[in-house]
């Protein structure tokens, strides 16, 4: 079996009384869409900050490409091609969608950030950023400021910002969240391709998407993993059923 391309081993971070993250183990093996889903509460989005670098663990370790990156924050992480869906707030609103990637062209590129005009006609940046804006569907809206897109399309452009990073592994918190039907059935068709150039940890409540997507499913209660195993394996868990999906059906 291929070496994991990311490996958390025994993750534990307390605030208080409250353990958030409470010995998580898991990893994600290349090809693959690794689905963590739990309740709300549950401990997702905290797991996500200590995998990204954005908040340090009390105990454990996060390898990954065969590394521990402990120490490295979020940067460092990213550059060795850990891409993860920003939260808006990181986004520079007052920039198009396709200055936002191009942003991220020059830092993959290692080129010194130019705030000048001419930037804009610069192919070597804006051929990769506009391609990374077709594959995520946001072509259209390449010149219109990220604080004018909608929820959804913000979602969009954070992966088209991972994806320009050249990243090697993927995590996607709530990617569907704000997008409509279409909308979740275009990204879940673009996300079934990508894990074929990156894995990809996806956090996500849609069960229509982690159900048709995840080959496997990892389920976090109370910053503890309760069952991980195959859709069918997850689907079947008494335990899942009453701790999550019996509150889903």
């Amino acid at each position: 079996m291929a070496e994991p391309v990311l490996d958390i081993r025994d993750l534990r971070k307390t605030f208080g009384a409250l353990k958030a993250t409470d010995g998580v183990s898991l990893d994600l093996r290349p090809g693959e869409i690794h689905a963590l889903i739990g309740p709300n509460g549950a401990g997702k989005s905290t797991l996500i900050h200590q995998i990204a670098g954005t908040l340090k663990p009390d105990a454990g370790e996060v390898r990954f490409l065969g590394q521990t990156v402990n120490q490295l924050g979020v940067a460092e992480r990213a550059r060795m091609g850990l891409g993860r869906s920003f939260q808006v707030s990181s986004l520079a609103t007052e920039f198009s969608a396709l200055r936002n990637v191009m942003l991220a062209v020059q830092s993959k590129q290692g080129s010194s950030f130019r705030f000048f005009k001419p930037v804009m006609r610069d192919k070597s940046l804006t051929e990769p950023a506009m391609a990374a804006l077709e594959r995520v569907g946001l072509k259209d809206r390449a010149h219109v400021p990220a604080a004018e897109l909608s929820h959804g399309e913000r979602r969009q452009l954070e992966i088209a910002i991972a994806l320009a990073l050249d990243s090697k592994a993927f995590l996607l918190d709530e990617p569907m969240a704000g997008m409509g039907p279409e909308g979740s059935r275009q990204l879940t068709g673009f996300l079934d391709g990508l894990r074929h150039e990156a894995p990809i940890l996806l956090v996500e409540h849609d069960m229509d998407a982690v159900f048709a997507l995840a080959d496997r499913i990892s389920v976090l209660v109370y910053g503890r993993i309760i069952a991980s195993g195959s859709v069918d394996d997850i689907r079947n868990n008494p335990e899942v059923r009453r701790a999550y999906l019996g509150d889903m059906e």
